[in-house]
């Protein structure tokens, strides 16, 4: 489907973006391992497609219906979506490539719902919807050109879609609502990034139900979002169980990325120093990680950590650390277990991780910035997207 708004066209994807990939310098293979997910599920097996899903997320509900859904679905649909809501950090951009290739080559059809009205209940940009809809542009665009295998993705807008089935969705909606006091419905409150105690406007009580029927409106046998949403898709397998309905979605969680500072649980946009931007230059990779928070020999909470295990050995299926001899010499880490091992013992040490990482990062982005410098349409929607105020 064309993934533009009703009112908007896409801005082109340029053709030289895999090219551009392809010739980054660096030691690290020229071509990511990502890529090489676009490649199909046709010399999978069961087994290996469950593990390739599986491995996604931090948690599953419930592995035995996903293996069932697996054997019997020649092509399950997994639902991911979005708020437009301002630029896009390499949590959101990277991560969910990486995921969303993985389920494509296990032979799903995937899903992603730009939820443009609900960023405008959530008040985003200030509930402008067109401002909403020219980031969800910019953000499928960041997509694009960072290698997601979009022949798999079918792009939905929910302001298009809901009124395109008017009649079928609203009464899903309210029926949900029936269905769930108005306390049930504020335990999800942290999808939309707010606590139960926030003063929250009608709208965003109305948010949860909408999220809730999405799941069911979009036809999705798996949700395949972040911890953060995971209360709402529970919320989802629940109303199976009021309205007797067997077949629940598999629920599929993924890990959700710190940001830089200390006991930053998640990262931030309203916080720039504490997220890397899809398209932030080398030198603003480097400082922002050269500031990053991480202790010699512990590896819990450790920010740079994390994000080697979920975004660089998921890409390179390596990491690579270049220091002198004195220092202990160069060393390429082919799992994690490894250069964790090094790092708690103090075999390698944060200021040997740091410059690494940076590195990795950089080479992950080069596309992305060579696709917004090159190609005029992106680099005025980035640009628009920049002068934006990120509202809360």
């Amino acid at each position: 489907m064309d993934p533009s708004p009703p009112s908007e066209s896409s801005a082109d994807a340029s053709a030289s973006v895999s090219a551009t990939a392809a010739a980054a310098s660096s030691s690290y293979p020229s071509s990511s391992s990502v890529e090489g997910l676009a490649a199909g599920m046709a010399a999978m097996s069961l087994k290996d497609r469950f593990e390739l899903l599986r491995g996604i997320g931090e948690e599953c509900i419930q592995e035995d219906e996903l293996m069932n859904l697996l054997q019997n679905k020649p092509v399950p649909v997994c639902y991911d979506g979005f708020e437009p809501s301002g630029r896009m950090h390499i949590a959101q951009g990277i991560v969910k490539t990486i995921n969303v290739n993985k389920m494509v080559r296990a032979g799903c059809k995937v899903k992603i719902w730009i939820a443009d009205w609900f960023a405008q209940l959530n008040n985003k940009m200030g509930g402008d919807l067109k401002k909403i809809q020219t980031v969800g542009r910019y953000m499928i665009e960041i997509w694009r050109a960072a290698g997601m295998n979009l022949d798999g993705v079918e792009f939905l807008w929910s302001s298009e879609e809901i009124n395109k089935r008017a009649n079928e969705y609203w009464p899903l909606v309210m029926d949900i609502a029936r269905k769930n006091n108005v306390k049930r419905i504020m335990r999800c409150c942290q999808i939309m990034g707010r606590n139960d105690s926030d003063e929250l406007t009608a709208a965003q009580i109305l948010y949860p139900c909408m999220q809730c029927a999405d799941i069911f409106f979009l036809r999705a046998d798996i949700c395949q979002l972040g911890m953060d949403q995971r209360k709402v898709n529970v919320l989802a397998r629940e109303y199976c169980t009021d309205i007797k309905r067997k077949n629940k979605p598999i629920i599929l969680s993924h890990h959700m990325l710190p940001g830089f500072k200390e006991g930053q649980e998640k990262m931030s946009k309203s916080d720039p120093s504490s997220a890397i931007f899809m398209e932030d230059d080398e030198a603003q990779v480097n400082l922002k990680i050269k500031q990053a928070f991480c202790p010699p020999n512990v590896v819990d909470g450790n920010p740079c950590l994390e994000y080697i295990k979920y975004i660089v050995f998921p890409w390179f299926e390596m990491f690579e650390v270049l220091r002198k001899e004195a220092n202990g010499g160069n060393k390429t880490f082919t799992n994690m277990n490894e250069l964790i091992s090094d790092y708690e013992s103090g075999a390698l040490h944060p200021a040997d991780i740091k410059p690494a990482l940076a590195k990795a990062i950089n080479q992950i982005l080069q596309p992305v910035r060579d696709h917004f410098n090159n190609n005029s349409e992106a680099k005025v929607l980035l640009n628009t997207v920049k002068k934006y105020r990120v509202t809360s």
